[in-house]
This record gives C-alpha cells, structure tokens and sequence, in this order.
C-alpha cells in the first residue's frame, strides 16, 4: 500500500474509480450503487465516503479521468505531427474518440445527475479537465489549420463540442431502439464513433484545408 496520506488517498479514489468504471461495462448508471462499487475494492464500503460523499461524485470522477486520457492522446498527436491533411486529422481525431467510449456514453446520458449530486469542488475538478480537453483541441487546429482566424476556431469548438454529446445515442442503439425504429419507418445507418466524427470533422474544417 503506497506511504502517505496523499498517496494513499488517491490510490484508494482510483481504485473506487476503477471499480465503477468495471460495473459500468455491465450494468447501467441507475441500477449502480455505491454497495456495488464497495464490493469491488479492497476496503470496507463505508471508507468510500471518505473520498466520496455520493455515486455520482464516483462517476464525475471517472468522467474526469476519461478527458483527461483524451486530452493526453490529443496532446500526443500534437508533439508527433509537424503537420496533418484535413483527411488524416479527421481520422485521427476519430480514433481517440474511439476509445472514448465510456466518455461519450456519461455526457450523454448521465452527466446533469453527475453534476448535480456532486460537491463544487468536485465540479469544479471536473470542468478543469474538460477545458483542457478543449483548449488542446484548439491548440490542434492552430498547428494543423494554420489559416483558422481565433473566430474560426471558436466556431468550431461551439459546433464540435455540442456534437459531442449527440455521438453515442447515434453510434449505440440496443435492439429494442432498432426494432422501434424499424416499426416507426425510420431508417437505421450503423455508424461507428469513428466515421461520424471523421465525417463531421472533415466537413466542418473542408474550407481550411491546404
């Protein structure tokens, strides 16, 4: 077990975090509860109060951790690219979203919970990494899409981000929706996260690429 209280302290909230992240897989936002995230760590249920007060605050966390990740793979492509076409940006953009699953699923469906039933600092935490997501997107299209003005981008960023919370209703449909769309007569297009925010992405910068 990590020496310290701070280490020790933050050992023990990635483990809860981790724990909710493993039942999340499975089992739905409502249906988790803080007994169920117990089960799965190494100490008693009860501590879990000591790090955090409410589920809620449990997936705020995770939510946090996942832009976090994201922000990284974007950081990532910034320092290994001189330079991107539109077509490889949009790509590649496209996969770290990819793997952003879980994100994308909390945004949309679970994040005014989340954010209500959280302390402010906890918030506050979280709204942190979120603008570090999104200012490296914008240090993203100032290095690839050079002739982007600041209104340009700020834009962008007010189309892209809004988009974000649409992508997994639009790439994640149980066969229950399928079949209502089905009898509702309206047509069903498989996209995958991947290929819509290629295609989003690339229509949206087309008049900025070199």
């Amino acid at each position: 077990m990590p020496k310290g209280s701070e280490e020790l302290t933050n050992a023990r909230k990635e483990e809860i975090v981790n724990a909710c992240a493993t039942l999340y897989e499975t089992m739905g936002f409502k249906e988790i509860t803080i007994r169920d995230i117990g089960k799965k760590t190494s100490f008693t249920r009860t501590s879990i109060y000591y790090y955090f007060q409410t589920k809620e605050e449990i997936f705020l966390a995770l939510l946090q951790r996942e832009h976090e990740c994201w922000a990284a793979d974007l950081e990532e492509m910034i320092q290994q690219e001189a330079s991107l076409p539109l077509e490889v940006f949009a790509d590649q953009l496209g996969r770290t979203l990819e793997k952003r699953g879980r994100m994308l699923k909390l945004m949309s469906m679970n994040l005014y919970d989340m954010e209500g039933n959280s302390r402010i600092e906890n918030l506050v935490a979280f709204k942190k990494a979120y603008a570090a997501a999104l200012h490296t997107i914008e240090r993203c299209l100032e290095k690839f899409f050079p002739t982007m003005s600041a209104g340009d981008i700020q834009e962008f960023l007010y189309a892209f981000f809004p988009f974000l919370f649409g992508v997994y209703p639009y790439t994640s449909h149980t066969e229950k929706q399928k079949r209502a769309m089905e009898l509702a007569n309206i047509p069903h297009m498989d996209y995958s996260i991947h290929e819509i925010t290629k295609s989003f992405v690339t229509k949206m910068l087309k008049s900025f690429s070199v």
